[in-house]
């Protein structure tokens, strides 16, 4: 069975062709600049990896041009679509509608629609690769996978907010947390790895995005992001958590509106906003090893509220029997799980810094010493998509 993975934006189409036979990527690539001048896609397969400048008036064009790379020149990796047996669709937002993966139908996609002011940046171009998908695809099955369907086990007490009921009920307005792909993949993973779902266990997924989940059992029972991603732990370019008097007081000194107000939170703050350097983790260490205070502040900020948010979900969960980093930062940035183990020592945990001296691996990094166990596992939301769809055209 092939599984064609598709990670849509407002202008771009990521993908995969997945042989899940072996779970064999046949190939991925990225259309960017969708809608846009200078349009262009990069595919890869067979060992070629090439980027070509294209015309993609929209989410159609795309897809057809995937198509066409796909199944001639050097990244050629099927002979027809006809080879494609179902398409599975990364959508953000879920709502309280879809708590797991389903099939695409007329009423999903009007639901995922009426959903899309939880997610407005998101869930409308999910709409749209869908749609496109449909035109040049055909009848293929297609499922959607949802980003916030792995946190809906949390308790009312964990995902409600503290302001009138009403207007849960009224508009939906709770936590719902985001990455939830990414959090089931690794705590899945974390369970093959140690032959059984550790009983108390906190996922990091570390990235431009970053959000931690507490997770007991196999179920989640909180996480950081809220009722959008822009709340938890500082990111690139978003701010967290924040006293919510915040945004209006500096509405009302620099006279911004609701749409200037959601850029500054968003694309403005978190790592970037703080260093005054980069929204890249990499270029934040640099200039801080270069002697930039602020770029030292920024990096400083990340762990300690990443210490502090894995000793609250400890408390939330009794304890803790294993901590897991995962995304671009978490599988990569060994000096930062150095020192939030050296700073979890409280809870009884060292480290193996030779182990921990690796970039990208699966590799357990806490000391045979250590009360909690701590391992880098590198996401693959791409795979969990596939296998949900496998598994629901079955």
């Amino acid at each position: 069975m092939k599984v064609l993975v598709i990670n849509c934006g407002s202008s771009s189409l990521k993908y995969q062709l997945i042989d899940m036979d072996g779970e064999k990527v046949l190939c991925k690539g990225l259309c960017e600049r969708i809608g846009m001048e200078s349009s262009m896609i990069t595919h890869e397969a067979n060992g070629h990896k090439a980027t070509t400048p294209a015309i993609f008036p929209t989410h159609t064009e795309a897809f057809a041009e995937v198509v066409k790379k796909m199944t001639t020149g050097e990244g050629k990796c099927i002979n027809d679509v006809s080879e494609i047996d179902a398409i599975g669709h990364r959508v953000v937002h879920g709502g309280e509608k879809f708590k797991e993966s389903c099939l695409i139908t007329d009423e999903v996609i009007e639901t995922i629609r009426e959903l899309s002011p939880l997610a407005p940046l998101h869930n409308p171009a999910g709409i749209l690769g869908i749609e496109a998908a449909r035109k040049v695809f055909g009848n293929i099955p297609m499922v959607a996978v949802f980003d916030t369907a792995f946190h809906s086990t949390m308790p009312p007490k964990a995902y409600m907010y503290a302001i009138p009921y009403e207007y849960y009920e009224k508009y939906g307005v709770r936590r719902y947390g985001f990455h939830g792909t990414s959090h089931r993949y690794v705590s899945g993973r974390m369970a093959e790895l140690l032959g059984e779902m550790p009983h108390r266990l906190i996922t990091c997924h570390l990235g431009n995005g970053s959000s931690l989940a507490a997770i007991k059992d196999g179920k989640v029972v909180d996480t950081s992001m809220g009722f959008t991603p822009l709340d938890g732990i500082i990111m690139g370019t978003r701010c967290g958590s924040i006293d919510p008097s915040i945004v209006s007081y500096i509405a009302n000194l620099e006279n911004l509106h609701e749409r200037g107000m959601n850029r500054l939170l968003n694309n403005e703050s978190g790592l970037l906003g703080v260093s005054g350097v980069s929204s890249d983790f990499r270029d934040v260490l640099e200039e801080a090893e270069n002697g930039n205070e602020r770029a030292q502040l920024a990096a400083d900020m990340l762990e300690y509220q990443l210490v502090k948010l894995i000793g609250s979900y400890a408390a939330a969960l009794g304890g803790v029997d294993a901590i897991l980093f995962t995304g671009g930062i978490g599988e990569n940035a060994m000096g930062l799980r150095e020192q939030v183990m050296h700073d979890l020592a409280y809870l009884g945990v060292t480290a193996d810094l030779a182990a921990n001296n690796s970039r990208g691996e699966e590799v357990r990094i806490s000391g045979a010493d250590s009360k909690v166990e701590v391992w880098v596992v590198p996401t693959n939301e791409e795979i969990m998509i596939a296998r949900d769809t496998a598994e629901l055209i079955k």
